[in-house]
């Protein structure tokens, strides 16, 4: 549970410690408007009420017997007086030990009492700022504390939610296999059934792509590389052609994977994303439409290429087309398009060291680009993989 913090409060009082009582207050008469309160030694400073916080102190000493500066280091990080500002009035003689043990302003016992009620207003100044200063920190501290609190709470119910749905939609999925091979089911319940498999299907990739973001984000999600081979690149997409579902069969699909040098990915994550993208195109064309998976060898990159010539994105979507829940948009099968899928193919882009984008252009077509770097995995993954 977080503290209770309260704002520094206004004329918080200045500690005069050793001095005369006549001498106070004749400081009190320079200055009306400043609360002065007078401590006998410095084991009484230890004894001071809850809550008080001086903004000031004045140590009127003139004996070089006393243990001031063993006591003052004490002083400085004692509960309350943390942000109290510290003068000595001492022979000069004392002024580097003084000064060394932490005191803020050292000045002659004989000081004129204007002068030092100048140097006591300045010193306050500096531990109001100090204590607001403080105070801001604390807010900010239990800030971040309620929104880690609520990010916990936020990753156990989406976790809790993503593995109790993910049981039930799978015996759906397989349920609706099983129908879809009965030779009794009329033709026109085919089509009904394969609309239910594929919204179905599509409620399975979103609420996984759901608990994968939150583990992206939370750094909880750690790549298992492999070397991959271009015709191991090409298994992986076509696998993720048959994650995406039956759908893709109303398409006309092209797949060319160039020979490539080793390419070091996690095959699961890569495969994921290429569902996404596969996905993300087959929702935005219609019937007979065209779909492309391609790849190419630049530099030290390999530049894996998803196309359609659907609906293509509106210019002002595309900022934030990466973002999870930042872009919503209607789909040309009438589904909204929550943009969750995406922020996970750019969350597993990065992770790889890559990045991916889009060009598009509306009403003629969208190509997702996934860059991802070629060669042998770097030592610091090699780290990561050991650590985990």
């Amino acid at each position: 549970m977080s503290a209770e913090y309260t704002a520094p409060e206004a004329n918080r009082p200045v500690l005069v410690v050793g001095a005369a009582e006549a001498w106070v207050t004749e400081l009190r008469r320079v200055m009306p408007e400043q609360a002065m309160l007078p401590v006998l030694s410095a084991e009484a400073l230890l004894r001071l009420p809850d809550g008080l916080r001086p903004s000031a102190a004045v140590i009127v000493s003139g004996t070089v017997s006393d243990r001031w500066p063993d006591v003052l280091p004490v002083l400085r990080r004692h509960a309350g007086l943390e942000s109290t500002r510290w003068l000595a009035l001492t022979p000069p003689e004392r002024w580097p030990a003084l000064l060394a043990a932490g005191a803020d302003v050292t000045l002659p016992l004989a000081s004129p009492l204007s002068m030092l009620a100048q140097q006591i207003q300045a010193l306050v100044r500096l531990s109001e700022e100090q204590e607001g200063l403080r105070f801001q920190l604390q807010q900010v501290e239990s800030a971040l504390e309620g929104w880690e609190r609520e990010e916990r709470v936020r990753d156990q119910l989406v976790h809790m939610l993503v593995h109790d749905l993910k049981n039930p939609i799978t015996a759906i999925l397989g349920l609706l296999e099983v129908v879809a091979d009965d030779p009794r089911l009329p033709d026109d319940a085919k089509d009904l059934l394969e609309v239910a498999r594929d919204e179905t299907s599509h409620l399975l990739h979103l609420s996984l792509n759901m608990l994968d973001v939150r583990k992206i984000q939370a750094g909880k999600m750690h790549l298992k590389r492999e070397q991959m081979t271009a015709a191991q690149l090409e298994q992986t997409v076509q696998q993720a052609m048959g994650d995406v579902g039956a759908g893709l069969s109303d398409r006309q699909l092209t797949v060319n994977i160039v020979p490539m040098p080793p390419l070091s990915a996690d095959p699961t994550m890569l495969r994921r994303v290429l569902a996404n993208l596969l996905s993300n195109a087959l929702k935005h064309t219609t019937q007979r439409g065209l779909i492309g998976v391609q790849t190419e060898v630049m530099g030290q990159e390999l530049l894996l290429r998803v196309s359609d010539n659907g609906e293509g994105i509106p210019a002002e979507d595309i900022p934030r087309l990466f973002a999870a829940f930042e872009q919503s948009r209607l789909t040309l099968h009438g589904r909204f398009d929550t943009g969750m899928g995406l922020a996970f193919c750019k969350l597993a882009a990065e992770e790889h060291g890559g990045r991916i984008w889009v060009d598009s252009v509306r009403g003629e077509g969208s190509t997702f680009t996934l860059a991802l770097p070629l060669g042998q995995q770097s030592q610091a993954d090699d780290d990561v993989e050991l650590l985990f």
